[in-house]
């Protein structure tokens, strides 16, 4: 039996949100769908069905904005920085990182303390009858996770020196080559220099 290699258990972690998020975004789906079916063709539904579709849904998103932090796809207005150097460009980057760190430690201590301080144990999901603490666990776990994945991503921007590129930016890159390829192509094909 193969062992496990530390490489691997690293990568597996690094992207624990995106398999959570595939896992959450299947379970939401298949619930959604059973009741969808459920009630065209027998008239019932499932009664927790839709409550756990919810809070599926709703950990699904957190999490998403975790892997989208980890992935540096969050929004981010950056057509002015065109116009001005580098540095500025990078230090009002890191400003608006350690602006972000600060308002996620303020709604982690705020979510915290709401979760583990002020709810009620006896507090419970209508249908499923599990304590509504356990839902609300993702605000202070997504948040915490928010400002680990900050901190990483600058570790590798400054640290490590390695270049942290949005998908989309990537993607609409990608897309800029293979649309020239093309018009190169068409221009050969025609005759045209």
């Amino acid at each position: 039996m193969k062992g496990l290699s530390i490489k691997g258990v690293g990568k597996f972690l690094d992207n624990v949100e995106n398999y959570m998020c595939q896992c959450l975004l299947v379970l939401f789906v298949i619930i959604l769908f059973l009741q969808i079916m459920l009630r065209n063709i027998f008239s019932y539904s499932i009664p927790w069905g839709d409550e756990l579709a919810t809070y599926a849904f709703i950990w699904f998103a957190y999490l998403g904005a975790v892997y989208a932090t980890r992935m540096s796809a969050h929004n981010r207005v950056t057509f002015q920085f065109r116009f001005l150097p580098r540095w500025v460009e990078t230090s009002c980057g890191v400003l608006t990182d350690i602006i972000w760190i600060a308002f996620n430690a303020v709604f982690i201590y705020y979510s915290y303390d709401f979760v583990f301080n002020k709810m009620n144990l006896f507090w419970k999901s209508q249908t499923l009858g599990v304590p509504m603490k356990y839902f609300y666990l993702i605000l202070p776990l997504a948040f915490t996770a928010m400002s680990v994945r900050i901190l990483q991503n600058n570790y590798l921007k400054f640290v490590r020196k390695k270049d942290i590129v949005d998908p989309d930016s990537q993607a609409m890159q990608e897309l800029k080559q293979a649309g020239s390829s093309i018009n190169d192509d068409e221009k050969r094909g025609s005759g045209t220099p």
